[in-house]
């Protein structure tokens, strides 16, 4: 993710409780459910899940859609480390979301779920998210969207102050940034988890334009 943003050390040691199942079901798992909704309607054959942490949902994606390949990547080895012993059908890889191993074009589906806040460059990750996508595929986001945007210049402030830099988008904001990165918005639908009344969470899923023939 680039010298300025989070430190992999901070997830190594996140890793060992990220998988605790108060934590998972309070916070992650109405996420997946959603996107894991999203990929039903929309099926892909080859998944790649960006932040992909322990593997929870890159595991499931692979167990309950059975896609043709499900790739999970992330920058720290720690969460690779869970992940690995999660499930071996799936491809894992340690990676930057701004310069990621793979292909252009190579899938037809990316999932990013609490994950892009951290990335340091939000623009170039989407740029690169766009790349290794096919046209027409699918891009599914799913983090906090911050009400206003002095939250989120707040909220960016005070992680820096901690070490480890994050940005909440507003909704309008993360729709913005996906229709830059070549997206257009198919939609963006609220999930209800934990604190999502003061903090709401929001999946943004977006779909490659495709070229006009010149």
């Amino acid at each position: 993710m680039g010298d300025s943003g989070p430190q992999r050390g901070f997830f190594d040691i996140w890793s060992r409780v990220y998988d605790l199942a108060p934590v998972q079901a309070a916070i992650y798992h109405p996420v997946h459910d959603a996107v894991l909704g999203e990929l039903r309607a929309h099926p892909a054959r080859r998944i790649l899940d960006v932040g992909c942490g322990t593997g929870d949902l890159t595991a499931r994606v692979r167990a309950e859609l059975q896609p043709e390949l499900v790739a999970g990547c992330d920058f720290s080895a720690g969460m690779l480390e869970q992940a690995q012993a999660r499930s071996g059908a799936v491809r894992w890889l340690q990676g930057d979301a701004s310069r990621l191993p793979f292909a252009d074009g190579q899938f037809e589906a990316v999932v990013s779920t609490e994950a892009f806040h951290w990335f340091p460059d939000p623009d170039a990750a989407l740029r690169e998210l766009n790349r290794v996508l096919a046209p027409g595929g699918r891009l599914l986001v799913a983090l906090v969207n911050v009400r206003v945007p002095a939250t989120s210049r707040l909220a960016h402030v005070g992680s820096r102050a901690l070490g480890q830099p994050a940005r909440w988008p507003t909704r309008v904001e993360m729709a913005d940034r996906v229709r830059a990165a070549g997206f257009a918005v198919d939609s963006q639908k609220r999930i209800l988890r934990l604190g999502g009344v003061l903090i709401p969470t929001v999946l943004t899923v977006g779909v490659k334009r495709i070229a006009s023939p010149s």
